[in-house]
């Protein structure tokens, strides 16, 4: 009989995650994708209150 079968077995041990070098055109497309998400986060959330898609666009005159 082994005197390590029973018991808790301590968790293997994994390498350190090595710092990646980030460029600044990912950093700054990173935040670029953030902004685009919020963006259209905010556009759903407006779309499910009922509110309009656009707020300009052609008006019609109530002449015919």
């Amino acid at each position: 009989m082994s005197g390590r079968q029973g018991g808790k077995m301590k968790p293997l041990k994994q390498k350190k995650k090595q710092q990646q070098d980030i460029d600044p055109e990912d950093l700054a497309f990173k935040e670029k994708q953030k902004a685009d998400a919020a963006a259209k986060k905010a556009m759903m959330s407006n779309v499910k209150s009922g509110k309009p898609l656009v707020g300009g666009g052609i008006k019609k005159s109530g002449k015919k």
